[in-house]
């Protein structure tokens, strides 16, 4: 199989553009997932948030992990547990309201780490949209302006723990799934790995690479660009040592953001006789769909909007 695509976001800017925009291009298309190096985010302050949320885990999380394991007797099971994930977590909101004041047990200085880091995530996410929109053959902004809706884009940050395991055959860290949203960015741990995605029908390791971003698109891109995207089923799996740490931003439409098949894909794939696949619908009602269907296959939630689409203006 080949190898995972990496992005070396710095040859963007040179004679190497082209063929770099060609690569995520074909992960785009091909994989769902792509990784990234040199994204513009200072290796100093990434060293800064792993630091900070491996001590928030241990000093406020670890024990509460701990004490549910123990309640619901997870460490003796002996068949297959298919209804709960083996994380620890907790998630911050950051657009188009700040939840942070919701969290009292993080820290000044953990809280002033993450509002920064999430800034420049978000430049990084819209920089991203901006070259699929290059590639796709949409106007610049295509994509923004798409998940804007009255208030603008919805963008959290999920901190997650994946503590060790003693029966990682029987409990995911995260079971499979697809994500709802619009496109994810991840910092993941760079010693304990876990993240697969399927592919061609066999699951494939996302690698741990220190101070990368890993991005992987959401159903919202697949709609946008009528199945040439594809979001894609990943999971986590357990490991006996370690806990994997994983921060996942996800920039996600505003909840009543209309989304649809952008009409200047379907105009040339009208040519090529293919049809609009997808429905148009507002995105908060796909989400209270998805909240009770997460971890089942996408196609349904799709056919599912349809009894809500939005007529044409």
């Amino acid at each position: 199989m080949e190898a995972f695509p990496v992005i070396n976001m710095e040859k963007l800017n040179g004679e190497e553009r082209a063929a770099t925009m060609g690569k995520i291009r074909d992960a785009c298309e091909n994989w769902g997932f792509f990784e990234l190096v040199n994204h513009g985010i200072s290796l100093e302050q990434m060293d800064a948030v792993e630091r900070s949320t491996k001590a928030h885990y241990k000093k406020c999380m670890e024990q509460r992990f701990k004490e549910l394991v123990e309640a619901k007797a997870l460490e003796g099971v002996e068949t297959e547990i298919k209804d709960m994930d083996w994380e620890s977590t907790f998630f911050l909101r950051h657009l188009p309201a700040s939840n942070v004041a919701d969290f009292p047990d993080l820290d000044h200085e953990y809280k002033k780490v993450m509002k920064d880091f999430a800034s420049k995530l978000q430049k990084l996410a819209e920089e991203l949209l901006d070259l699929l929109c290059e590639n796709l053959g949409l106007e610049k902004g295509y994509l923004k302006k798409a998940f804007h809706g009255s208030k603008g884009p919805n963008f959290g940050t999920k901190v997650s723990n994946y503590p060790p395991c003693p029966k990682p055959d029987l409990v995911k860290g995260l079971r499979a799934h697809t994500d709802a949203g619009g496109i994810i960015l991840l910092f993941q741990d760079d010693t304990v790995s876990g993240l697969q995605l399927l592919k061609d029908g066999r699951w494939v390791d996302v690698p741990p690479m220190r101070h990368s971003i890993v991005v992987n698109l959401g159903d919202q891109l697949e709609v946008i660009t009528n199945g040439r995207y594809k979001s894609v089923l990943h999971r986590v799996v357990t490991q006996t040592v370690g806990t994997r740490m994983s921060i996942a931003s996800f920039y996600n439409p505003g909840n009543d953001a209309v989304i649809y098949p952008a009409t200047a894909l379907l105009e040339k794939e009208a040519a090529d006789q293919k049809d609009q696949v997808y429905p148009k619908f507002v995105f908060d009602d796909y989400m209270k769909l998805y909240a009770g269907l997460k971890f089942q296959a996408k196609e349904p939630r799709f056919e599912a909007m349809k009894k809500f689409e939005v007529a044409t203006a």
